[in-house]
């Protein structure tokens, strides 16, 4: 029984480590790597070896099990680090059931041929070593297997006992972590982290505060049965006019691609250039995502909870806020007397947000049941179909503010799903040859739904425009697009993405830009409403923005 388990834990051991070495970026060697990282490999070797014998009963198809699992870990992190500058942690694995669910999203990033390739391949492979490997049931007797294989799990157990406490405190930097720790260690080392991970309390929420100060307004609400004045009689006044109609957009994988590609048209964003000249505030924002993990910058907006007051649990704090609420932007609104309104095109239940969106204080989420199939433009629901239901709902007005939050689709890749129209390419890459080269396109694929971005932007600042009452927009990119091709030939970009403030009454010309983190923006959105009446002490808790130079 000893020599049938011994040599397949060893070279299953010895093999694991070099399916490690195919990670990109590599680990640090193993003699590099401290004793309790390495202990932490070893026993989550053997503590998984000796469940997968227990279960299979043969060792070497537990072994082949074990490695093209690990596989499988090894490829993600890859594709992830490739495309999203970021590689596996333990927090993804609920995304291989997200990759289920939604395929389109996950699986094409992949590559769907070696899908396909590696999945045929698992299955010849557990067909072949279940048929020709015995059972070690049938050939050492039950109990002595079982004795064995439990003494297995419990050198496991003891080993990683001893191990992951002993482990150095990781950085929350999961690409220096890996490569500290390596594949085994850097997950345990994020799980434990998850688990002890404090949640922020409300009172970490500059919204905590904030709610006091939309709830004056409260009171100088119209009543009920008030209505808005007739606009045929000049003499009636807006009840409380201060409080204007408030959109936020999310645009979807939204960035300025021309100071970074020269052979971008320069007209590509015409109506984000007008807009941005006459921004009351305008600049630069620091996110905390790259190519995709959109929740981790829409997070930040709507809570104004920086990333690093998560802790581990900032790269995916929704999960979190679907079981604790906390206050943010909507919920301080709401109390003000808004009517709190979500728009994103896509499934509810994506990143859980059907359960977190109205425990942020909306009062009701529309979600991709409230379009059509022929409101898509390429895979998703397009930018102006989303802008026609923003008009919509600001001309149903029930003489309540309104503030609506959008949550935008038409840019989400994977990009090359969609080919490139020759007949685009005047208005976003004008000199571009035909047929385009591979680092191009992709990225004339992003640029045409970026310009279906710039025209919604027109299409909402005009409804603004028509509404009742003021209004204000608030326009940002959650996180630059994924683009690794062109970002190997061109030279990746800044990471940060634009945003505005932009209001109907108060028009700026060529202010100058500010930076400001992701969390700040909602902070600065409701100043731009109620900071004439906040009193200093609340207005000086909150940070303010950096001049860019």
């Amino acid at each position: 029984m000893i020599s049938a388990l011994m040599w397949p834990l060893l070279i299953g051991l010895l093999l694991s480590g070099g399916v490690e070495a195919l990670l990109s970026p590599r680990p640090r060697p193993f003699w590099q790597r401290g004793l309790a990282a390495n202990g932490v490999h070893a026993g989550s070797w053997v503590l998984l070896f000796g469940l997968l014998v227990l279960l299979l009963q043969r060792p070497w198809f537990a072994v082949m099990v074990f490695l093209s699992l690990q596989l499988v870990v090894v490829q993600s992190s890859n594709t992830k680090s490739n495309t999203l500058n970021e590689p596996f942690i333990c927090h993804d694995f609920e995304y291989f059931w997200d990759a289920i669910l939604h395929p389109r999203l996950y699986v094409p990033f992949f590559g769907i041929g070696l899908a396909i390739a590696a999945s045929s391949a698992a299955a010849v492979a557990i067909g072949a070593f279940f048929y020709w490997e015995t059972s070690l049931v049938t050939s050492e007797g039950a109990s002595r297997f079982l004795i064995s294989a439990f003494e297995i799990i419990a050198i496991g157990v003891l080993l990683l006992s001893f191990s992951i406490p002993k482990q150095p405190a990781i950085t929350l930097q999961p690409t220096q972590d890996l490569q500290c720790l390596g594949l085994f260690a850097s997950l345990w080392a994020y799980g434990m982290a998850l688990m002890r991970s404090p949640i922020p309390t409300p009172e970490q929420s500059p919204f905590y505060q904030l709610t006091e100060v939309a709830k004056a307004y409260q009171d100088a609400q119209p009543l009920p049965h008030q209505t808005l004045p007739n606009p045929a009689l000049p003499n009636q006044s807006l009840p409380n006019p201060a409080l204007p109609n408030i959109v936020l957009v999310q645009s979807e994988s939204f960035f300025d691609p021309r100071p970074w590609c020269q052979e971008v048209d320069a007209n590509l964003l015409h109506h984000y250039d007008t807009t941005r000249t006459n921004a009351t505030l305008h600049g630069a924002l620091n996110v905390p995502a790259w190519g995709a993990n959109t929740v981790r910058t829409e997070c930040a907006v709507l809570t104004g909870i920086a990333p690093s007051q998560w802790g581990a649990r900032q790269f995916n704090p929704y999960r979190t806020l679907s079981r604790h609420p906390r206050p943010s932007l909507a919920s301080a609104l709401k109390a003000a007397g808004y009517r709190t309104i979500c728009v994103h095109p896509y499934l509810a239940s994506f990143y859980f947000r059907h359960k977190v969106i109205p425990q942020l204080g909306f009062d009701h989420f529309i979600d991709i049941n409230a379009f059509e199939s022929s409101d898509k433009s390429g895979q998703y629901i397009g930018d102006q179909a989303v802008a026609r239901k923003i008009g919509r709902l600001l001309e149903d007005d029930d003489n309540r503010p309104l503030f609506i939050f959008v949550i935008t689709m038409e840019n989400h890749g994977p990009l090359h799903l969609e080919a490139p129209s020759q007949a685009t390419l005047a208005n976003t890459l004008p000199n571009a040859p035909w047929p385009l080269p591979g680092h191009l396109r992709d990225l004339a694929v992003y640029l045409h739904h970026l310009s279906e971005s710039d025209k919604m932007l027109a299409s909402v600042k005009n409804s603004l425009n028509n509404a009742k009452r003021p209004g204000l927009l608030g326009w940002y990119g959650d996180h630059v697009p994924i683009l690794p091709e062109a970002y190997t030939h061109f030279t990746p970009p800044d990471s940060r993405t634009p945003y505005m403030i932009w209001s109907t009454e108060q028009l700026v010309k060529d202010s100058e830009p500010f930076e400001l983190a992701a969390n700040e923006l909602g902070v600065q959105l409701f100043k731009q409403v109620f900071g004439h009446d906040m009193n200093s002490d609340v207005i000086k808790a909150e940070p303010e923005p950096q001049e860019q130079e």
